[in-house]
């Protein structure tokens, strides 16, 4: 029976790891602490899963008293993205594994640290990224070993963020840099983590432009220059196009429940922390658009760019090789697109040829079908019948943040930023 404890109990960790452990890993997983600052988590979780009602907890501070009191065999770090690194640290310095949501943590420096820890360590540490498990991108990876695409030789990946999804970071902790290392870490991060292991390359450097074009003060859809409001008590909600997109003008709580997800109702529970800020305030300070070029250490070249407000969510990517070219298109979250959405299939064009369209086999689940197979790999072993590594580890969560913050320490310095120099702890200022 392996012995697992939680740092931070956020509505991820309840969703992705606490549920599971209970509902489906029980006969080989024990919950047997959860930390946190916040005693409402506790609340929420116990009436979310009412088996860890006897579960021990402990506050901020307590890590060594509950490291002594359960003797867990793994930490759980599902805590905010800039306190990942102080329990990732700790657990490895008890010599006890550690499975850490994404991102890993929020500053380059911050990864070098968990790396030097862990090879200090008997435990290892694995990072949930678990766009990967998606079958789509299983498919992709799959199609890339077999050769046929050959060489790699270009990326071009789009992201597209909707107002709801998009809007909802500037309303909560997100938009604060020192907090999420911004969108390029807190988001994008897991989109580089995809490129990196469809290329099984390195990234190097980094050129990027991005902006602020949609949220802060200065925005074309402010409706009023004034800090401190909150969306569902605003007097000029009705003016807000954002807000206005997905509630009524009546401002009825029986309107916002229609509206409001369970998540948001979750987070608006817990203690001084509100997910309706003002997605309009002047102390924003991170981007909502980026473009970006990455460089490969065999050669590959990425074209991103993610824009977080947009009529619609998905992505459109297109993967070039000597061989041929890949092409998808995919939309998240189709509820709330306004016009019908097809279903997402592979092309894959042989350079030399007629083209193929792949209709992948889909599976339920959360995120497109992947959280229950890499649930499986965390609390199962990794499937010892798939060819290919897919479950992440330090290196791959390093690269993935490191690359989010050369993006925005490139806007910021107008100059490519060579990846291996934030690794390694030189000063970019």
């Amino acid at each position: 029976m392996k012995r697992f404890a939680v740092c931070g109990v956020s509505n991820r960790a309840i969703d992705m790891f606490i549920k599971p452990i209970f509902k489906t890993f029980s006969e080989t997983c024990r919950l047997v602490g959860m930390l946190d600052f916040d005693n409402k988590r506790f609340d929420v979780c116990r009436n979310l899963v009412p088996e860890t009602m006897d579960v021990p907890t402990f506050h901020n501070g307590e890590f060594e008293q509950m490291i002594t009191e359960t003797r867990p065999d793994v930490i759980i770090v599902a805590s905010r993205d800039d306190t990942h690194v102080e329990y990732i640290v700790k657990a490895l310095e008890h010599d006890l594994d550690v499975i850490t949501e994404k991102p890993m943590a929020t500053t380059a420096a911050d990864c070098r640290k968990i790396i030097d820890a862990e090879e200090k360590s008997k435990g290892t540490v694995t990072v949930t990224f678990n766009y990967r498990y998606n079958p789509y991108h299983t498919k992709i990876k799959e199609m890339i070993l077999e050769g046929k695409l050959g060489k790699i030789t270009s990326v071009d990946l789009n992201w597209y963020i909707d107002t709801y999804h998009g809007s909802s970071y500037f309303q909560r902790w997100n938009r604060q840099r020192e907090l999420s290392g911004g969108l390029s870490i807190h988001k994008s991060s897991h989109h580089f983590d995809l490129v990196n292991w469809w290329l099984d390359q390195k990234p190097v450097e980094v050129f990027s432009f991005g902006a602020r074009n949609y949220y802060g003060q200065e925005s074309p859809f402010n409706p009023k220059q004034e800090d401190g409001r909150f969306c569902f008590t605003c007097d000029v909600s009705p003016n807000c196009s954002y807000y206005m997109r997905w509630n009524t003008r009546s401002n009825s709580a029986s309107v916002q429940d229609d509206h409001i997800s369970s998540d948001m109702k979750r987070k608006n529970a817990y203690t001084n922390y509100r997910t309706d800020q003002c997605i309009f305030d002047s102390s924003i300070e991170i981007e909502d658009t980026y473009t970006a070029t990455v460089k490969y250490d065999q050669g590959a070249l990425l074209s991103y760019s993610i824009n977080f407000s947009l009529p619609y969510e998905g992505y459109r990517l297109a993967i070039n090789g000597t061989k041929g070219r890949i092409e998808t298109m995919e939309y998240h979250a189709p509820s709330r697109v306004p016009f019908p959405t097809p279903t997402q299939v592979i092309d894959y064009y042989p350079l030399f040829g007629s083209k193929e369209t792949i209709h992948v086999v889909e599976r339920t689940g959360g995120h497109g079908g992947g959280d229950p197979i890499m649930q499986e790999d965390i609390f199962l072993g990794v499937d010892p019948f798939r060819p290919y590594k897919i479950l992440s580890g330090s290196e791959d969560g390093a690269y993935a943040v490191t690359t989010g913050e050369a993006v925005w320490k490139s806007v910021k310095q107008n100059k490519a930023i060579k990846v291996d120099d934030l690794l390694a702890y030189q000063s970019m200022t």
